[in-house]
């Protein structure tokens, strides 16, 4: 990044003539051979989220999901990046109806960011708002199917960043506890709170 040089025109904060230096932010790939067709950080927050929850198929598990679409193909990026499809494939599973309302998994039953726009940090209260209804079963003419089939669990997404420099965002949410919420951690029972108290 190349600062530009420009001629500050406020008099408070240079005297008349003087020039000053501005740099805005800027980023790029910093890996040349970044191919577009993945984010890895979401592929390992997935996995994270995944073994958290104790999922191991998210296709089979999962009643709906609502991903961060913020241009057409990445949701198809995504869904494969999420394991709901296979690499290359989810262009198929689009036209097949997967992720239909009735399909297999629905994928944004409520429209995504395509329909609703992205207020940011707003965005992830609409799509947990939109798991709420769905797995409540009260989202009215765009129910999805697969609640009625008796599944209970909804996956939400976020994504930020520029490609290769991504933060990523999985949650997990639901009607049945996880593996991880049935199991105390040992460090927040009563017992070892009361040894590591005394030990301090």
């Amino acid at each position: 990044m190349v600062p530009r040089r420009r001629r500050c025109c406020a008099a408070k904060v240079a005297p008349p003539g003087a020039w000053r230096d501005i740099a805005g932010p800027a980023a790029g790939p910093m890996d040349l051979d970044y191919d577009y067709t993945t984010f890895p950080e979401v592929v390992a927050s997935a996995v994270d989220a995944y073994a958290q929850a104790g999922i191991k198929d998210p296709r089979q598990a999962l009643a709906m999901a609502e991903v961060h679409d913020c241009f057409t193909p990445t949701e198809l990026v995504l869904v494969e990046d999420l394991g709901f499809a296979a690499r290359g494939t989810a262009w198929k599973e689009v036209l097949a109806g997967t992720f239909d309302l009735d399909g297999e998994l629905a994928v944004n039953p409520d429209g995504g960011l395509k329909s609703f726009g992205h207020p940011i940090g707003a965005s992830g209260l609409r799509m947990l708002f939109e798991a709420w209804l769905q797995l409540r079963g009260e989202a009215g003419k765009r129910q999805i199917a697969s609640v009625a089939r008796g599944r209970r669990l909804a996956l939400t997404h976020n994504l930020g960043g520029a490609p290769g420099e991504c933060v990523s965002f999985v949650g997990i949410v639901g009607s049945e506890p996880s593996v991880a919420s049935r199991v105390r951690p040992a460090v927040l029972s009563p017992a070892s709170h009361r040894t590591r108290k005394a030990t301090t």
